[in-house]
């Protein structure tokens, strides 16, 4: 029951076009909705105290704000705490970025803080 109220209260967060464009903490049920919308995903492994992270967040934030990719949820899955998902999506470090369109993974980057090159990760999910 916690985790259901829980995903309520994410859920004006990540509907698809919606005009607040915002990170949320993944959870699996939020992520099994959007890939069955078949809305473009990105998921986010994130460390707090990864330096490599830091940079990313304010990167991804300016871009999800853009018209463009406003219809794009943003999943943050923390890489200390939720080992089982970290393991489920194969991913060996902090500061890994991937891309789901229709479902499917379309994309991924690991450790990149070039603008250019997120904003080309994110257009793989369009």
């Amino acid at each position: 029951m916690k985790s259901f109220l829980r995903l309520l209260c994410l859920l004006p967060f990540v509907v698809v076009g919606s005009a607040m464009a915002a990170t949320v903490p993944y959870t699996q049920a939020a992520f099994d909705k959007l890939q069955h919308e078949g809305s473009p995903i990105l998921v986010g492994v994130h460390a707090d105290w990864c330096p490599v992270c830091r940079v990313q967040a304010p990167i991804i934030e300016s871009l999800l704000k853009q018209k463009d990719f406003q219809g794009m949820a943003s999943l943050r899955v923390d890489f200390d705490h939720q080992k089982e998902v970290v393991r489920a999506f194969h991913v060996y470090r902090q500061s890994t970025l991937i891309v789901f369109k229709g479902g499917k993974e379309v994309g991924r980057s690991l450790g990149d803080t070039s603008r250019e090159d997120i904003e080309s990760l994110l257009r793989k999910a369009l």
